[in-house]
Formats: structure tokens, C-alpha cells, sequence
């Protein structure tokens, strides 16, 4: 697709209630090369948690838009993040996935750097001219920008890039910020991590994230699992779906749902024993963050998408979800578990196990949503990509359900703005905010 074909591949019509996506941009190499230029290279994107470097030395190694990085606490405490390529002749200066390190050896020559990118060692080095050596020309290249808020750390590879990450994030800050508030001593990746591809555009698992519509349908088996466990089901009630400004969106539903939530909400699954440890801790959250605020973070559930391709999942876990394009028909996902520092193990237990029977790889959601990802796919390949994709579901309400599809929009309107233009990131002129009267409002 060309520039002018990108700008009609979304259209909107306010008027007739209707909201349509062109399933080309689905199918077409040329639109992931456009992506790649005008949104992962010019978004603030998400690299990690705080806690994966808990210690000076600890040092991660990942893949950030196809970029391979290396991510280290230094001495001194601060976070840094490198590109993961020795300034001589390319190699990667670190191939673990993670560790304790002060230094990093390139395997191919040797050169070798210290904890803060610095080039420490050059084997033979009488062989080149002084002034080579000197001045950190040849030190670890490090990534333009790398800021973090509530510990989830981003990186922006534009040099020029001059937004910060909180005015970047609006809205999701403060969602971002309810998830963080479950514990007062913070938050912390559980280790492992799950790591799997899906046959299909990395932008259909962006959308399913926070579409409420398919659960009743795909999810059915973990209803069927849930009363077969616990009994007869709360009637669910539809939560709510909010468009943050930016592309940024989510939803939120209140107690209705019926699986429990390990922070502070009882079901019968959880066991007898656990409910006055589920209770007590509520009755901290009311006294640290006062009554409202603290239902709020324990009792609600919320789905935060924060474009291009980070979701976080606070419904029966936290999960943090990203995923990036390999193709454009194919996608590799990584997701990890956070949990509450400092849980009891019997709520650690709790929380792992959710975790990974609803959104793990292997669990009760997520291979439903590769199959039926899979096979939009597959249907965009039947037709070459003809015909559109209606995202219409409650453009006419003042307060869109997490049924509708208000979330889908959020994204698909700043996607249009960014390729089609292929241009910085800002909101499209006309667009309305969450502050001045987006689709919902948080």
C-alpha cells in the first residue's frame, strides 16, 4: 500500500455510526516496512521491569523492535541499556539472557567494556593509533532515551525525540499507576518468562487484548472450568472501555467477573484458608490508599493497552504482554508475571498459578486466541487482503462497553495518523482526548 492508499485504509464515519479497517493492511509487506519507519522507530517502547535488574551487575539481554539490547543496573544504581554490538566489528558483547556481571567480552576479538559501556581492553591494542582508543568514541553505543515510570522502563530510539515517556503515556500513567499501588513495597517480574510466536499481524493480537465481545464464545471452556470449580458463576456484568488519547486505551470491569483476583479478591477456588489472608490485605490497601482507591486497585479488573504493542493484563493476574512483528503475516510474543513483592508463598502460589491458567501459553485463553488470530489470517489470505473489518460496536454510546470496540478505534486512529503521514507522533488534528471528550472517559 502507498502513502495515499494508508490514509484511506481507516475509515471513519461519526455520522453513520460506522468504523472500518481495510484487511490489506493485514496481508501487505509494504505496511509493516511503513510501521517499522513511522511506529516502532518513533514511539517510546516498552523494555522491561525495574525489578529483572535488582542489584548493581545484574544485566538482561532482549530484542526491542528487532534491535538486540543489552540492559544493565551499573555501580552506581542507575539502569542504562546498550545496543547489543561490540563498536569494533558488530558481534554481540553479551549472549546471555540474563546475569551478574561487571564487564562484557566480545567473544570475537576480545575487546572488552565495563559496567557502564565504557572500552576498558583492547587485546593488542599498540596496533591502532591512540587517539581511537581515547575520547569514548569506540564505547557500547547506548539507546537514544530510557525513562521509566512506576518501574516499567521504555526506551525511544528516535535521537530527536523530545517527549518524555509520562507526557507520552497521558492517561495510561494513571492506570499504570493503579496496578503499581497493589503493594506498597512495589511490584516484581515472577521469574521465567513465556515466549511463542503467532501465525498472524502483530496488530490482531493488539486488538484482542481488550476485546471484551469474544470471551464468551472462544473462552468458553474456562466458564465451563470456573463453575465445575467453584459452582454457580456471579451473573457478569459489561465493564467499561476508555480511549486514553495517543492510541493508549482500556477497560475495566468491577466484581462481576468470576474468577478471583490473587491481590485481594476471594473465590471459592482459592480455597478456605486464603480468605482471611485475601481480607487483611484489603484492609491495608483501605489504609494506605484510603477506601475508594483501594477497591478500586484490589476489586476491579483492567486490560491497558499502550500503543504500539504493550498490554498489560490485570484481570485474574498481572501479565505484561509485547509482541513484534517477524512478517507481517507472523509475530513473536514475550510475556512475563508480576506479582507484589514480598507475598506470603501461599499467595505467591495464588498468583502464579492464575497467572498461567488463563494467559499462559499453555493456559485456558491463550491457545484459544492463537487459533482464531491464526485463522483471520488465514481468511485476509483467502481474498488478498479485500474487503474491511468492521469496527463498529458502540460508536453510538456515551460510555462504550468492553464489549464495544472503542479500544480497537483508540489504536487504529493514531496507527492512521502515524503511517499514513509517516511522521512524529502526535494525537490527529479533530481528534478528540480522554481530557476533552474521547470515546469514554477514565
Amino acid at each position: 500500500m502507498t502513502p495515499p492508499e494508508l490514509a484511506q485504509a481507516v475509515v471513519e464515519d461519526p455520522a453513520a455510526g460506522s468504523f472500518r479497517v481495510s484487511r490489506r493492511v493485514f496481508v501487505d509487506p509494504a505496511v509493516l516496512e511503513a510501521e517499522r519507519e513511522a511506529v516502532f522507530a518513533r514511539c517510546w517502547l516498552y523494555l522491561a521491569h525495574a525489578s529483572e535488574l535488582p542489584a548493581p551487575g545484574a544485566f538482561i539481554t532482549r530484542e526491542v523492535a528487532g534491535r538486540p539490547l543489552l540492559v544493565n543496573r551499573a555501580r552506581d544504581g542507575t539502569l542504562q541499556a546498550f545496543f547489543n554490538a561490540c563498536s569494533h566489528r558488530g558481534a554481540p558483547v553479551c549472549r546471555e539472557a540474563r546475569g551478574q556481571r561487571r564487564a562484557f567480552r566480545c567473544p570475537y576479538h576480545g575487546w572488552t567494556y565495563d559496567d557502564r559501556g565504557t572500552l576498558v581492553h583492547v587485546p593488542l591494542a599498540d596496533a591502532m593509533a591512540d587517539h581511537l582508543l581515547d575520547g569514548g568514541a569506540l564505547d557500547l553505543r547506548a539507546v537514544p532515551h530510557l525513562q521509566a515510570h512506576r518501574d516499567f522502563v521504555f526506551v525511544h530510539f528516535d535521537p530527536a525525540a523530545v517527549a518524555p515517556l509520562r507526557d507520552y503515556l497521558g492517561g495510561a500513567a494513571e492506570v499504570l499507576n493503579l496496578i503499581a499501588d497493589q503493594s506498597e513495597h512495589g511490584l516484581e517480574v515472577i521469574p521465567g518468562a513465556h515466549h511463542y510466536s503467532v501465525p498472524a499481524n502483530w496488530k490482531l493480537l493488539l486488538e484482542n487484548s481488550a476485546d471484551g465481545y469474544h470471551g464468551a464464545v472462544t473462552h468458553s471452556t474456562y466458564g465451563d472450568y470456573l463453575r465445575a470449580r467453584d459452582g454457580a458463576l456471579p451473573a457478569a456484568a459489561d465493564g467499561l472501555a476508555f480511549d486514553l488519547g495517543q492510541g493508549h486505551s482500556y477497560t475495566t470491569s468491577w466484581g462481576a467477573t468470576p474468577w478471583g483476583r490473587p491481590v485481594a479478591r476471594w473465590v471459592p477456588g482459592f480455597g478456605a484458608a486464603a480468605r482471611p489472608e485475601l481480607e487483611a490485605t484489603l484492609r491495608g490497601l483501605v489504609e494506605r490508599l484510603g477506601e475508594d482507591r483501594a477497591r478500586t486497585v484490589a476489586l476491579a479488573d483492567r486490560n491497558l493497552l499502550i500503543f504500539p504493542n504493550l498490554v498489560v493484563n490485570d484481570i485474574m493476574a498481572i501479565t505484561v504482554r509485547t509482541f513484534w512483528p517477524l512478517r507481517h503475516d507472523q509475530m513473536e510474543v514475550s510475556a512475563w508475571g508480576l506479582a507484589p513483592r514480598g507475598q506470603s508463598d501461599a499467595a505467591r502460589a495464588r498468583t502464579t498459578r492464575n497467572f498461567v491458567e488463563f494467559l499462559g501459553p499453555a493456559g485456558f485463553a491463550t491457545p484459544d486466541d492463537v487459533e482464531m488470530l491464526a485463522l483471520c489470517q488465514q481468511g485476509y489470505r483467502a481474498t488478498g487482503g479485500d474487503g474491511f473489518n468492521d469496527l463498529s460496536r458502540g460508536m453510538r454510546r456515551s460510555a462504550p462497553l468492553q464489549t464495544d470496540e472503542a479500544q480497537m478505534r483508540a489504536f487504529w486512529r493514531q496507527w492512521q495518523h502515524m503511517v499514513a503521514a509517516l511522521r512524529p507522533a502526535a494525537p490527529p488534528a479533530g481528534t478528540r482526548t480522554a481530557a476533552h471528550g474521547a470515546e469514554g472517559r477514565p
